[in-house]
């Protein structure tokens, strides 16, 4: 090979190569295949936060929640989920403040993408192999989602319950296939219908967790039921 054709050859490589469209990695076709011992080399994924706002707003704060359902079985790659995270979070604290809202990811990206790199220059076929080897190298991370799961959640105050819907609904056009928009008739992010936590709350039975809530049941040590009771008239 003459020294032209080499020159070519270190051009074609040092040229960057753009990201391959969604739909190479859209479908679910094989197996998941995560990072491992055996698959080394994985470069991290785009999205590096998954909670976003006054993440730590105890669960009396925020009454209403929205979700983002998929639509579809699909992949969704790390740079899609970023892409949306950033549209959401803006519209969110442009809305509502950076205080006035709590937004969560609720997918993580573990699912190895692999590319087959092959040179589009001049002659390269002399030099490649072509479907000899074509296992790949990894190039990126997805996670794989059903029909039906949840992709993004917001939680805010009532007053602001159509700009969470507004932002999802900006959000789910950075993912391919058909999403859907639903608000939740439970509580926040708890477990608790607004009615039932509303009841609950009212006779003193609802202990702030976190983020979630701590149901005081009746049954159990009497001396047990006194203390979490104090600690509940402690935090109201």
């Amino acid at each position: 090979i003459n020294a032209e054709y080499m020159g070519l050859l270190r051009r074609s490589a040092r040229s960057a190569m753009g990201r391959r469209p969604a739909k190479c990695y859209r479908y679910c076709k094989n197996k998941p295949y995560i990072k491992s011992r055996y698959c080394r080399g994985v470069p991290d994924g785009k999205i590096r936060i998954f909670d976003l706002g006054h993440k730590k707003a105890v669960a009396h704060l925020f009454p209403y929640s929205v979700h983002l359902l998929c639509g579809e079985l699909q992949q969704l790659s790390s740079e899609c989920l970023e892409a949306s995270r950033i549209q959401c979070n803006k519209y969110l604290t442009r809305m509502c403040g950076k205080d006035g809202f709590h937004m969560r990811v609720r997918c993580h990206p573990y699912h190895v993408l692999r590319i087959n790199k092959m040179l589009s220059c001049a002659g390269a076929d002399r030099l490649q192999t072509g479907m000899r080897g074509a296992f790949g190298k990894p190039t990126g991370l997805a996670c794989r989602v059903k029909i039906g799961q949840v992709l993004l959640s917001v939680r805010t105050k009532d007053v602001h319950a159509q700009h969470a819907r507004e932002a999802l609904r900006r959000a789910k056009y950075k993912f391919a296939g058909a999403h859907k928009v639903a608000e939740s008739r439970k509580w926040g992010f708890t477990n608790l219908l607004r009615a039932k936590y509303e009841k609950l709350h009212a006779a003193g039975r609802i202990l702030p967790d976190g983020v979630g809530i701590k149901v005081i049941t009746n049954r159990g040590k009497i001396e047990d039921k006194l203390k979490l009771l104090k600690t509940v008239e402690s935090c109201t």
